[in-house]
């Protein structure tokens, strides 16, 4: 492999996010201590959404553009998150974003959600905090891993996803929001909550959507699709099935059963399989999170095979390193992700370094330990590159498939 394909671009803040990242992965640990092919015959419709890097945004989460009311807002999407939120007018504190804010006054097709709702009280569920009475208007209150948060007013509106129009479309009217969202207008929630973007467009697409996500890389496209209808994938390889682990305590998070890891072809003996009690995939969360156990098997079989090169310093969470400046090849081994059933991430090579220094000098494998075994191991969204994710919340399974991702 060239020297140059590995390099995924300039990113911004690059230690700063990396850190973050470790703090949102924190909180999800904190959450959880203290609580085929697509069915095709339904009648259900598709669309399809261009999805980018949020790199040019600040944000090293992925990126669509939705329509909300009558304006056009880029959000990040994110499967780990429920409540759909945007800036908006009048503003208490926002942060500075590419798109004009939202102003609900102009929009005469905005509604406020009753303080007393049923819709109001399902905020516990999709955000961990309660509906706040605001005279007889609901307010609502998102924290975040990384210590960012939203505050605002429940309303709904329409929501225009491609060619597709849903109607009375719940959404968070963010009017005291702090955090590193880069310059995305806010967030698109895609959890299985009620008040997420699956649950409330089932009707039309069936609780089935899927993505493929893209390097950094200028030019690069990947597509957000929602429905079932696999004809606009251009997946390589044949798409395998794992089920969804559902917990009632965490009943909206996305959970999978890891059953192996192997490197260069050689599946790593850990206990970690078979003691953990499943693992999160996640697009929200950048760096893929392992247990003690694993990480400490993979990270020997990857430098016994990715041998010979000088090491570098760690890079915040990512502690095995190398200095590849006198390199314009190098080999690298490959790592597949084997899941219950036949499912498996062959991971793309775009997703095995992390790029600290553009220079080549800090090249890091872009896979963390978690701290203790007990902790919930997640799939970060890094992983995930070029691949076509599947999420069938009906039929309760995900699947993956190897896909170069482009948009058309």
């Amino acid at each position: 492999m060239k020297h140059v394909d590995l390099c995924s671009g300039k990113k911004p803040d690059k230690l700063k996010r990396i850190v973050l990242d470790d703090l949102h992965v924190r909180s999800l640990q904190s959450r959880f201590k203290n609580k085929g092919s697509p069915n095709l015959s339904k009648p259900f419709t598709e669309d399809q959404i261009p999805l980018t890097s949020g790199v040019n945004l600040q944000t090293l989460n992925y990126i669509v553009t939705v329509g909300i009311g009558n304006q056009s807002k880029t959000i990040i999407m994110d499967t780990g998150s429920d409540l759909t939120w945007i800036q908006c007018t009048p503003c208490k504190l926002c942060y500075n974003q590419q798109d004009p804010l939202f102003s609900p006054s102009n929009s005469p097709t905005f509604k406020s959600v009753p303080c007393k709702s049923s819709t109001c009280q399902a905020l516990l569920v999709a955000t961990g905090n309660s509906g706040i009475c605001g005279g007889t208007t609901c307010n609502y209150v998102v924290n975040y891993g990384d210590g960012s948060y939203t505050r605002g007013e429940l309303g709904s509106e329409f929501l225009n996803l491609g060619s597709n129009v849903v109607k009375d479309f719940v959404f968070g009217c963010g009017r005291n929001n702090k955090g590193l969202f880069g310059g995305a207008s806010g967030l698109m929630g895609l959890g299985k909550s009620s008040l997420s973007v699956v649950t409330q467009t089932s009707d039309l697409f069936g609780g089935i959507f899927s993505y493929c996500l893209p390097t950094s890389e200028p030019g690069a496209s990947g597509s957000l699709v929602l429905g079932g209808d696999n004809s606009v994938f251009k997946n390589s390889t044949p798409i395998l099935y794992t089920p969804m682990i559902f917990d009632p305590q965490f009943p909206t998070f996305y959970m999978l059963n890891l059953k192996g890891i192997s490197i260069g072809g050689l599946g790593l003996q850990a206990p970690g399989f078979s003691n953990n009690g499943g693992f999160l995939i996640d697009s929200g969360t950048i760096i893929s999170r392992l247990p003690p156990s694993i990480y400490t098997a993979l990270k020997a079989e990857f430098l016994k095979q990715f041998s010979g090169y000088p090491s570098a310093p760690g890079y915040s969470i990512l502690d095995t390193c190398f200095n590849l400046t006198s390199y314009l090849e190098v080999n690298i081994p490959t790592i597949e992700l084997q899941f219950q059933g036949e499912a498996e991430i062959n991971v793309d090579v775009t997703g095995i370094f992390y790029m600290a220094k553009s220079d080549m000098s800090q090249v890091c494998l872009a896979i963390a330990s978690l701290s203790y075994e007990d902790e919930i191991g997640i799939i970060g969204n890094y992983q995930q590159r070029n691949q076509r994710v599947v999420y069938d919340t009906k039929e309760s399974k995900l699947g993956f498939a190897t896909e170069s991702c482009s948009f058309s």
